[in-house]
């Protein structure tokens, strides 16, 4: 439960610090983008003052005229040109600044470079005292310019934290999930346990008076899957070892239960290839999956139809398909079917193929899904597990 609590509390932290940092990134970029502007604008403002100053004084004073040219010289960045009244460039020194020398020199490229530069920002008008003003057209400097990406850089970075966001809000859910299902399962193993222990205890009494007796038998085999179902529920939530090799008898031994506790109404057959299939597996796990597999699929012929399971190798997967003729299932309870709570049953309660899913998905590093199904005619569940390499 600690652990339960200190995961979901750092996923919080992550999500808090992720989006706190989106934020800020959304507002700084903002905020640097309008202040650079902002500082353009009033440099090309002072510059355009500096031009006017030096074409009105006629006798300025010294500091003026060693400011003016340090003015004019201090824009490194910013390009712009002055043009008159026409709208025809003034090429002489210190009227136009950071245009390439190409452009210049071209007087259809200088053009429309200036109408480029009036759709961004209107010219700054040049009031001189004979009537001839002149406008100063400018752009945003190359920093500014490479700026305007950052939109679409942070259009990116807010998908993928909402995709961050989607798969912790998802994570936070299986994991809530996955801790109710291992805690249910845990406190049944230990529900089970005590009558079990009384069973075991009675079933010896009883061997005493009668020890051939057949139903004496059958119930040391019921008691003893009794004790595999405890050992299954106490499994959960923890990591199983995968010890058992040998998977056609795993396969085969839930087979010869199964087909002796359903109904008679059923055919059941199996089959396995005719070699040995070696796949690391946990046996009680892997039989309890068969288990839950099979009674679905009783339950969706209502007692009464075929079942066939079938066990075979293919891209070094070995797949185990169970088939039934039962109802089928729509797309929509097909799609619901491995959900933790869902059940197509007024009584079921939902857990046993989520509990599947889990077992083969975490445990087995596998896949179980429904590969074909069809209202009327029955479905097919197929679980996938990889084969060692070096087996």
């Amino acid at each position: 439960m600690r652990k339960s609590i200190l995961t979901r509390l750092n996923n919080w932290i992550i999500f808090v610090v992720m989006t706190t940092l989106v934020i800020a990134i959304v507002v700084a970029s903002t905020s640097l983008i309008n202040f650079l502007r902002k500082e353009e604008i009033k440099r090309i403002s002072l510059l355009s003052k500096a031009i006017r100053i030096q074409q009105e004084v006629k006798t300025p004073d010294t500091d003026v005229l060693d400011l003016l040219p340090d003015i004019l010289n201090i824009n490194n960045t910013i390009p712009f040109i002055v043009t008159d009244k026409y709208k025809n460039p003034i090429l002489d020194l210190g009227y136009y600044r950071n245009i390439p020398e190409s452009t210049i020199k071209d007087p259809e490229k200088l053009q429309d470079l200036i109408r480029n530069m009036e759709k961004n920002y209107d010219p700054i008008e040049i009031k001189v005292p004979d009537g001839n003003n002149q406008f100063v057209y400018y752009d945003n400097s190359r920093l500014l310019n490479n700026l305007r990406y950052s939109p679409y850089i942070l259009g990116l970075f807010i998908l993928l934290y909402f995709g961050f966001s989607f798969w912790f809000f998802r994570t936070i859910k299986k994991t809530d999930e996955g801790y109710l299902w291992a805690g249910l399962a845990k406190e049944t193993a230990h529900q089970i346990g005590t009558p079990l222990s009384s069973m075991i205890g009675w079933i010896e009494i009883m061997k005493l008076g009668n020890p051939d007796s057949d139903g004496v038998h059958e119930i040391e085999k019921d008691i003893e899957r009794l004790r595999t179902i405890s050992e299954r529920f106490s499994k959960i939530g923890s990591i199983p070892e995968l010890n058992d090799r040998n998977f056609n008898e795993t396969i085969q031994e839930n087979y010869d239960y199964l087909k002796t506790r359903i109904s008679r109404k059923i055919n059941f057959t199996l089959n396995l290839p005719t070699y040995t299939v070696l796949v690391p597996h946990n046996k009680i796990l892997m039989s309890w999956v068969i288990e839950n597999l099979v009674k679905n699929a009783v339950d969706a012929m209502k007692g009464e139809g075929s079942i066939t399971m079938s066990v075979f190798e293919r891209n070094k997967n070995i797949l185990v398909e169970v088939k039934d003729n039962g109802s089928g299932m729509t797309k929509q309870q097909a799609r619901n079917a491995f959900n933790p709570g869902y059940s197509t049953k007024k009584r079921g309660w939902g857990l046993g193929l989520s509990l599947a899913r889990r077992v083969i998905h975490e445990y087995h590093n596998g896949d179980i899904r429904i590969s074909q199904t069809e209202v009327g005619k029955g479905s097919t569940f197929r679980i996938t597990i990889k084969k060692e390499e070096n087996l």
